[in-house]
């Protein structure tokens, strides 16, 4: 050990002498490079919360953080003016999505464990309804254009993307998948939908005005959790977990033209136009950070250590944030870590 610290000196003076040293050189270069594209705002802790943490909403207007606690059967009010849990929620069987419409001043909660999704008022967080749709409720999206909210949910030949009127909470119509959907994403300028689809090792692709599937993109990596789309560009990101792979898509052909390393047990993905970066959180502990050169060139820009767990992030463009939660390790709060990223 002493021989290769002595080397490590001489490398950063001049030439490596030995792959501890050149691997100390490459630590500090990401973490130079880390500084520069990110940094740290606050950490809020979230006092007895255990277990898994899944999605998170965020109220811009009145700062506030909603984080769906799966492992703890809660979701947690964080106010972000007072840097602090306001409410813990309870009686949820393993919240998993989370939907904020300001202006309705609803949230809709989908459960893993239950067939309801639960209608909140997110001003004074008083439950006002429960829809029932299907088992394993999970990630959930909102078609602005058509005021739908669209919930993937169940499993094998009972798996579908349920859509509901997210002002009467009626249930318009379900769009059967061939198996349980994870992330999906919806053009807003088109009427299609993007589905990760796991237990089948494909994207399938939604026609939503017609209310079924028109294609299926197989892919030889496997566990395709998280999604982004880059709809102006015509390019689609999917995250797998085995191998940890960052895919990149051209949605008019769904032809891979990309294929990046990327952090392990990934959970999310987001796509930041104006910077061209992605943000790629996995519970592996680390946030990747790529550059997009062109619509088929991709690198990694930096990797930011997170903690163990720390799968789950929302990226709020009103104020140029990334939030990050990380679930509690032995004596280690959960805590949401509150990340600023910074323009190129």
């Amino acid at each position: 050990m002493a021989a290769c610290c002595m080397s490590v000196k001489r490398s950063i003076m001049g030439r490596a002498t030995c792959s501890c040293g050149f691997l100390l050189l490459m630590l500090l270069a990401n973490v130079a490079r880390a500084g520069q594209v990110i940094s740290d705002v606050e950490t809020i802790d979230l006092p007895g919360v255990s277990g898994r943490i899944d999605h998170m909403a965020v109220d811009v207007k009145n700062k506030r953080l909603f984080v769906a606690a799966l492992g703890n059967n809660t979701v947690e009010v964080i106010d972000l003016a007072l840097h602090r849990v306001i409410k813990s929620i309870a009686g949820f069987d393993e919240p998993q999505g989370l939907l904020l419409i300001p202006d309705l001043h609803k949230l809709f909660v989908t459960n893993g464990g239950t067939k309801f999704v639960h209608v909140y008022d997110s001003e004074t967080l008083a439950l006002r309804e429960q829809i029932e749709l299907r088992e394993d409720g999970d990630n959930i999206r909102f078609d602005l254009l058509t005021q739908r909210a669209y919930i993937g949910c169940g499993s094998g030949k009972d798996a579908a993307l349920v859509a509901i009127d997210v002002r009467s909470n009626g249930r318009l119509t379900d769009i059967a998948l061939s198996g349980h959907p994870e992330s999906f994403a919806l053009e807003r300028n088109g009427k299609r939908i993007f589905v990760n689809v796991p237990t089948s090792g494909a994207i399938e692709v939604i026609d939503r005005k017609l209310g079924r599937v028109i294609a299926s993109w197989p892919l030889s990596e496997q566990k395709n959790f998280p999604m982004a789309l880059d709809e102006d560009h015509h390019r689609l990101f999917v995250g797998t977990r085995k191998p940890a792979k960052l895919l990149v898509f051209d949605t008019e052909t769904g032809r891979m033209v990309a294929n990046l390393a990327s952090v392990g047990d990934v959970d999310d993905i987001y796509y930041v136009p104006g910077t061209q970066r992605l943000y790629v959180s996995g519970g592996e502990g680390f946030l990747d950070v790529f550059q997009q050169h062109d619509n088929d060139r991709y690198s990694l820009l930096a990797k930011v250590a997170t903690s163990t767990g720390a799968r789950t992030s929302i990226y709020v463009p009103e104020w140029q944030q990334l939030f990050i939660a990380a679930p509690s390790i032995g004596t280690v709060p959960a805590r949401i870590r509150v990340l600023h990223v910074g323009n190129p």
